[in-house]
């Protein structure tokens, strides 16, 4: 991908497995890489790929506020932002106040407090790219899923606001959408609604065009053309990495 060597990336979500595929990629594309995740970072997987690793609450605007200075005195300004981070409660009319106020703590808030302070330094390079990971499950109903889809579709929808407030400035917004990933967030979610993961794969797998689900790598190929300069015309886009999941 061209524009990417040496340029500074922050990505939430960073040990799960589509941030760390996406941060793999971006390595390798000859990024700077900062993780950042709620939990701990036990097994130095950003050790391991020659990252950076942060532990933040996201939902915490002055956990954020501080390790956005942080980043930008030991790091420098960031170029790029790739929002992943997400919590996953699936529920329907049935959700509690406290449950629709966790994800959206996470989701949308996280998502939004991110941006704001990355922005800041996005201007002080000229401008930069945010990739804000939405979901098919941010453009159709599911059973069941209120509360996860809802944060999915305002996922889009800040993106698309996001891209007309910041296109001066150069700054880049897009969202990634993938469909089903077959990564440990959906074994447990498998394994949280005791469902037979086997069995839940092939029907996760039917659904798409492929006849598979994808793979985190799949998904962070996506990740890197989005924030490079061969992505340098779009904005306020949602790009699916479905499967054909949505042309069904």
């Amino acid at each position: 991908m061209r524009g990417l060597k040496n340029k500074i990336v922050v990505i939430t979500g960073g040990l799960g497995d589509l941030g760390y595929a996406t941060a793999i990629r971006l390595k390798e594309e000859g990024c700077t890489v900062v993780l950042l995740d709620l939990q701990p970072d036990t097994g130095n997987k950003a050790t391991a790929i020659g990252a950076r690793f942060l532990q933040a609450d996201i939902s915490d605007e002055d956990a954020v506020a501080s390790i956005s200075a942080s980043i930008e005195k030991e790091v420098g300004p960031v170029h790029i932002l790739v929002n992943t981070a997400a919590y996953f409660i699936f529920k329907g009319i049935e959700a509690t106040a406290e449950e629709w106020q966790k994800i959206n703590a996470v989701n949308i808030g996280g998502t939004s407090l991110m941006a704001k302070y990355m922005v800041l330094q996005m201007k002080k390079n000229g401008g930069g790219s945010i990739i804000n990971f939405s979901s098919v499950s941010g453009f159709v109903g599911q059973a069941n899923f209120a509360t996860y889809n809802a944060t999915k579709f305002a996922i889009r929808g800040l993106t698309k606001c996001w891209a007309q407030d910041l296109a001066p400035f150069n700054i880049r917004v897009n969202t990634l959408c993938p469909g089903y990933i077959y990564t440990k967030a959906f074994v447990d979610s498998c394994n949280k609604l005791e469902l037979d993961i086997e069995e839940e794969n092939k029907r996760a797998s039917a659904m798409h065009l492929l006849n598979r689900q994808g793979r985190p790598e799949e998904v962070a190929a996506a990740a890197a053309f989005l924030a490079s300069d061969d992505a340098s015309f779009i904005t306020g886009s949602d790009l699916l990495v479905d499967g054909g999941y949505l042309a069904k």
